[in-house]
């Protein structure tokens, strides 16, 4: 079980830009121009000593006016390409944000239609800054942690002794250790990867409040076995995740195997866990290698079976989350936003 919920008020993820957005009486986010602006203080899109003077205008024309339009000759006149790019793709991007009536309503409309035109960066950024309303200031830190991975690839190591540890991939490439996090170490050094020496320690209920001190350093890993605090904090997380946006209650806890004759619904929560779930479904041979990559198995089942599909109202749906061969694992949160089998459109 996860650690008690924490009743002091933590303001965590300052960066990800929460405090600028409002809240409407819906409970959704609202986009400010606010926001708008410190999203154009990212280093893609922040000035350099090098910008050309249209560059300048252009960026101080948005600062003042975040939702300003912008004239093809204003871009065309930046002189760096890549400048002229970015600001392309953060203006379609912010047009999105614009139009849709809240954030969560834009956030959905990335995955419809003709598929996501941008980049994983921003969707990565909507899905913390939506994780951070959810969560609440009074969030739990092996729920805070467990979210991390919805938006910040991992990278797990299966230790000796059976362990599945998680680490925040990009903090494991520049600091690669054989301390804190033990035969990750050894794993990475096999793979040639660069090694630098820092403690990646995991949380556990006795340090769990050091993540308020950490929470933008995403340098704690955490445990992924069966009855530790991460995944029963993952499953809350998930479950809240449902209810924001779906409306519907659910409860999803771990499971050790599917022995489910009458299996009738799955969604994987990143690509390789959907390719594996398929397979098994459809009776297909799956190598041992490929079984191997599983980090857990879940079992969702809804509160009120009138919010399924009449059909297999009542049914459990399975979940599932894998690495892929480079031991990297990259939630898709919106897979369960999108593939429940609802009675209703959402």
């Amino acid at each position: 079980m996860s650690a008690p919920a924490n009743e002091t008020a933590h303001d965590f993820w300052p960066s990800c830009g929460y405090r600028h957005l409002t809240v409407g009486a819906d409970g959704r986010l609202t986009v400010t121009d606010a926001f708008l602006r410190a999203q154009l203080l990212r280093p893609e899109l922040a000035p350099v000593p090098e910008s050309c003077d249209a560059e300048l205008a252009l960026h101080d024309a948005l600062v003042a006016a975040p939702r300003r339009a912008i004239a093809e000759h204003e871009l065309a006149a930046v002189r760096d390409e890549d400048a002229r790019d970015n600001y392309r793709v953060w203006l379609r991007f912010r047009d999105r944000l614009a139009a849709a009536p809240s954030l969560e309503s834009a956030y959905l409309r990335l995955f419809q239609g003709d598929g996501v035109d941008v980049p994983p960066t921003f969707v990565h950024e909507l899905t913390q800054v939506l994780l951070r309303h959810i969560l609440g200031d009074r969030a739990d830190p092996f729920e805070a942690r467990a979210a991390e991975m919805l938006f910040r690839p991992q990278t797990v190591a299966v230790l000796e002794d059976g362990a599945v540890m998680a680490a925040d991939e990009a903090m494991v490439e520049l600091y690669a250790t054989t301390g804190g996090f033990g035969n990750l170490g050894e794993l990475l050094a096999s793979n040639k990867t660069p090694m630098r020496t820092i403690d990646l320690d995991v949380l556990t209920p006795d340090n769990a409040d050091d993540y308020w001190q950490r929470d933008e350093r995403h340098d704690l890993s955490v445990s992924l076995n069966r009855g530790q605090p991460a995944l029963d904090a993952l499953c809350r997380v998930l479950e809240r995740w449902v209810r924001h946006f779906l409306g519907v209650e659910v409860r999803i806890g771990p499971q050790r195997r599917i022995d489910d004759d009458r299996w009738v619904w799955h969604v994987g929560l990143d690509a390789e866990a959907s390719s594996i779930l398929n397979d098994l479904y459809n009776r297909a041979d799956v190598e041992d290698a490929r079984m191997g990559r599983l980090v857990a198995l879940f079992q969702l089942d809804f509160a009120n079976p009138a919010d399924m599909r009449p059909a297999i109202a009542g049914r459990p749906v399975y979940l599932a989350m894998a690495f892929d061969e480079r031991r990297r694992l990259r939630l898709k949160p919106q897979n369960l936003l999108l593939n429940l089998p609802l009675a209703r459109t959402q």
